[in-house]
C-alpha cells in the first residue's frame, strides 16, 4: 500500500523545483530593476562624495580670501615673556615697541595670625566688599575649614579663601580679593571686620600726615628766549628764586620766579603715599610794559690794554664826534604759560604735571600718587609768566591705605594698579589686561620687568603656510576623485598611496562611473585654468601667479623621464620657494587669492575668489551636483516603487503556481491511490479462486 502523501510537503513530483524554475524566469524584470536600483544608488553615492570633496575644497578656498584669511593673522613676541606678553588683532599694524612694567596690578591678599587648628570662627553676618561687588554670609559659627568653604561657595568672583598650614598645630586663613586695582580695596564690614581684627588680619590705624616744602632751593637759571629775536632775549629776566617769598605756609612766586622743593627721604620710601598741594594765579601788572619803556645807549667797546712783565699800559678811550643817543630796542612780548609744575626724577629727567587752567583765580588742587612717579626726587615750580604771580601751598602727604581706618598686618599683596611705561610714557590701569594703549593690541602684564621689554608684532607665516598646504591637499583630493569617476585607467588608483586597501577597493568599483558625463571634466578644466591665470592686484605687485610661490603641477621643476601621473592635474609644493615667498611677499600672496579690482571695497578677483565662484555653481543648494543627486533620488524612488509592485506580482504569481501544482499533485496522488486500490482488489479476487 502506498504511503500517505501530503501535496506540497512530500514533493513527490518535484513541483517545488518546477515552481522555482518558472519563477526565475518571471523574476527577470525584477532582477533587472533591482540591479538598476543598485546602479542608481552607487551613482548617487558617488555624486555625494564628489560634492563633499568639492565642498571641502570650497571651504578651504574661502578661508584664503575671506575676512578671516590667514594672511592677516598676527603673532606677538616679547623679549621678557615672564613679565609681559601681548595678543594682536588681525588689523594690528606690524610693529615693535618698548614696554617697562613698573608693577603689575594687584589685589588685596591678607593672612590672619597663626591660629589653633581647632579655632572657632564666631557666628554673625559677615560682609565682604570689593568695588561694586558684595557678598554676605550669615555664619552660624564653626571651624576655619567650614568658614573658608562658605566664603568660596558664595564667592561670586569677589573674594576667595584658603586654609594654609603654618607651624605644628597652627593654621592661617587667607582671604583675597579677586579684583585688581588700587581703587578696589577689600573691605570688611560687620562680623567680618570683627573677625579680621580678632584674628590679627588687620589692625586699626590713626590717620597721619606729613608736611614739607617750607624750605626751597634754587633751580639752575634758565635763559629765556621765548621765541623772540635773539638780540633781545637777554632783556627778559631769567627764572630766579629771588622772586619768591614765604608767607603763612605758602610760597608767593612773582612773575619770572622759580624754585625747587626736594622730596624728603621718608616720603620717597613710604608705600601708598600721595603728595597734595594747591596753587592759584594772581594777576599782576605785566613786567614787559616796564621793560619796553627802558631805552638803551650805544656801547663803545673798551680801548684795550697791553701787558709786559707785569707792566700794564692801557689805551686811551675811544672818542667819537657823534653825540650820544638813546636807542629804542625791539619790544619783548608778554608770556602766558600754564605749564608751571614739573616732577624731576633721580635720573635727571623731568615730567610736566598735568595742570588745568590756573588763570581763573580759583585754587587748583594737585594729588600725586607716588606709585605713578617712581624715582621722584623733587618738584620744580617755574613761573615763566610775565603778568601773573602764583600762590603755592606747602606740600602734604597722606597714606591712601588709611582711608578704611585699618591696615593689614600680614599682606601678601595690596590692591594696586598696573603701572607701565609705553615708549617712555607712564600709564596706569586697574587690571593686568590692557587693551587701550596700543591700537588693536592687548597687553598682558605678569611681573615687573628687570629691563625694558620689546613687544614685536609680526605676520603669522605658519598659519598662512598651513592654510595653503590644506588648500593644495583638498584640491588634489578633489582632482583624484574626479579622475577616478571620469576615467577607466586603473593606474590612477594605484598612484594614490594615501588610500587604504578598503578605499582602493571602493575606488575600483567607482572607476569610470561617469566616463560619459562631461560635467566632471569641465569643472577640472575650469579649476586648472583658474590656477594658471595671472592676478595683478597692483602695478608694483611682484607675485601675480600661483607658480611664483612654489605651487604648481610641476613645482619641483623635474625634467626627467616622462611621468603620466604629472599630467593628471595634481598640485605640487616647492616648500623652500613657498617659505621664501611667504617671508618676503606675504601681501602679494594674499592679493593673488582675493583682491578688489574696481575700488568698491568688495573682493571680486583672485584665485580663491574665482574658485569659490566656480565651485559654488556645483556645490550650492540647487547647483549642478544637487540637481544630479535630486534626479537620482527621483529615479531611486520610482525604481523602489516599481520593485515593490514587481515583488507583489511575483508573490502572487508564485502563490498561483504553487496552488495549481499542489492541486495537480493532489489529483495525481488521488489517481495513484485509486490505482493501488484496484490493484489490491484484483489481487484479492485472484487469491480467492
Amino acid at each position: 500500500m502506498a504511503g500517505i502523501n501530503i501535496p506540497g510537503v512530500t514533493d513527490q513530483y518535484k513541483t517545488n523545483d518546477t515552481v522555482e524554475k518558472l519563477m526565475q524566469v518571471e523574476r527577470i524584470p525584477l532582477t533587472r530593476e533591482q540591479n538598476q536600483l543598485d546602479a542608481y544608488k552607487s551613482q548617487r553615492d558617488a555624486w555625494r562624495e564628489i560634492n563633499s570633496q568639492l565642498t571641502s575644497l570650497r571651504d578651504s578656498t574661502k578661508t584664503l580670501y575671506s575676512y578671516e584669511n590667514p594672511f592677516n593673522n598676527k603673532l606677538t613676541t616679547s623679549t621678557d615673556e615672564m613679565a609681559i606678553t601681548a595678543t594682536a588683532n588681525r588689523s594690528a599694524d606690524l610693529q615693535s615697541f618698548k614696554i617697562d612694567v613698573i608693577q603689575p596690578a594687584t589685589a588685596d591678599r591678607f593672612l590672619t595670625e597663626e591660629l589653633p587648628s581647632d579655632y572657632t570662627v564666631p557666628s554673625g553676618m559677615y560682609t565682604f566688599k570689593v568695588a561694586d561687588k558684595q557678598i554676605n554670609i550669615n555664619w552660624k559659627g564653626g571651624s576655619l575649614k567650614d568658614f573658608s568653604n562658605a566664603i568660596n561657595k558664595r564667592s561670586n568672583n569677589t573674594v576667595k579663601s584658603l586654609i594654609i598650614g603654618a607651624s605644628a598645630g597652627k593654621k592661617t586663613l587667607l582671604i583675597e580679593s579677586l579684583v585688581t586695582g588700587k581703587e578696589n580695596r577689600l573691605i570688611f564690614e560687620g562680623a567680618a571686620k570683627d573677625f579680621a581684627l580678632e584674628s590679627g588680619m588687620i589692625s586699626p590705624i590713626k590717620s597721619e600726615s606729613y608736611s614739607f616744602g617750607q624750605r626751597v632751593t634754587e633751580i639752575q637759571p634758565i635763559p629765556s628766549n621765548n621765541g623772540q629775536n635773539p638780540q633781545t632775549k637777554t632783556r627778559m629776566p631769567e627764572l630766579s628764586i629771588t622772586r619768591t617769598k614765604f608767607l603763612d605756609n605758602s610760597v608767593y612766586v612773582e612773575p619770572r620766579g622759580a624754585y625747587k622743593v626736594d622730596i624728603p627721604t621718608n616720603v620717597k620710601t613710604a608705600p601708598n603715599l600721595h603728595i597734595t598741594f594747591t596753587a592759584s594765579a594772581i594777576a599782576r601788572e605785566d613786567i614787559t610794559e616796564e621793560i619796553n619803556t627802558q631805552l638803551i645807549e650805544p656801547e663803545i667797546p673798551q680801548a684795550g690794554f697791553a701787558e709786559f712783565e707785569g707792566i700794564v699800559i692801557k689805551n686811551i678811550d675811544s672818542e667819537t664826534l657823534l653825540e650820544k643817543q638813546t636807542v629804542k630796542p625791539e619790544p619783548v612780548f608778554p608770556i602766558t604759560n600754564k605749564n608751571i609744575f614739573y616732577a624731576v626724577f633721580s635720573d635727571g629727567s623731568e615730567k610736566l604735571l598735568p595742570t588745568p587752567d590756573i588763570f581763573t583765580g580759583e585754587k587748583v588742587s594737585f594729588d600725586l600718587d607716588l606709585l605713578e612717579y617712581q624715582g621722584l626726587s623733587s618738584i620744580v615750580v617755574k613761573n615763566e609768566n610775565t603778568g601773573y604771580a602764583l600762590e603755592v601751598s606747602s606740600f602734604a602727604t597722606y597714606d591712601s591705605s588709611q582711608g578704611l581706618g585699618y591696615s593689614p598686618n600680614h599682606a601678601i599683596t595690596e590692591a594696586g594698579d598696573a603701572i607701565i611705561k609705553y615708549e617712555g610714557i607712564t600709564i596706569t590701569r586697574p587690571t593686568n589686561t590692557i587693551d587701550d594703549v596700543v591700537p588693536e593690541i592687548t597687553l598682558n602684564v605678569h611681573e615687573k620687568t628687570e629691563k625694558t621689554a620689546t613687544i614685536s608684532v609680526k605676520s603669522d607665516v605658519d598659519a598662512s603656510k598651513n592654510a595653503l598646504i590644506d588648500f593644495v591637499g583638498k584640491y588634489n583630493q578633489a582632482v583624484a576623485k574626479i579622475n577616478i569617476l571620469s576615467q577607466t585607467k586603473s593606474e590612477i588608483i594605484e598612484e594614490l598611496d594615501y588610500l587604504s586597501e578598503d578605499e582602493k577597493t571602493k575606488a575600483r568599483e567607482q572607476l569610470g562611473l561617469f566616463e560619459t558625463d562631461f560635467s566632471l571634466t569641465s569643472i577640472k578644466s575650469n579649476m586648472q585654468s583658474i590656477l594658471v591665470t595671472g592676478y595683478k592686484a597692483s602695478d608694483d605687485a611682484i607675485i601675480t601667479m600661483l607658480s611664483q610661490i612654489g605651487i604648481a603641477t610641476n613645482a619641483s621643476g623635474y625634467s626627467g623621464s616622462y611621468a603620466q601621473s604629472r599630467l593628471r592635474g595634481y598640485l605640487e609644493i616647492d616648500e623652500k620657494k613657498l617659505d621664501s615667498a611667504l617671508e618676503n611677499n606675504l601681501n602679494d600672496i594674499k592679493n593673488i587669492f582675493g583682491y578688489d579690482s574696481d575700488g568698491d571695497l568688495i573682493i571680486d578677483a583672485g584665485i580663491a575668489y574665482s574658485l569659490d565662484k566656480q565651485l559654488s555653481a556645483y556645490t550650492q543648494t540647487g547647483g549642478i551636483l544637487s540637481l544630479k543627486t535630486s534626479n537620482l533620488d527621483s529615479k531611486i524612488k520610482t525604481s523602489e516603487n516599481k520593485i515593490a509592485r514587481l515583488e507583489e506580482q511575483m508573490d502572487d504569481k508564485e502563490a498561483e503556481l504553487r496552488r495549481k501544482y499542489s492541486s495537480m499533485e493532489g489529483t495525481l496522488n488521488s489517481l495513484e491511490t485509486q490505482q493501488n486500490t484496484i490493484n489490491n482488489f484484483t489481487k484479492q479476487q485472484n487469491g480467492n479462486k
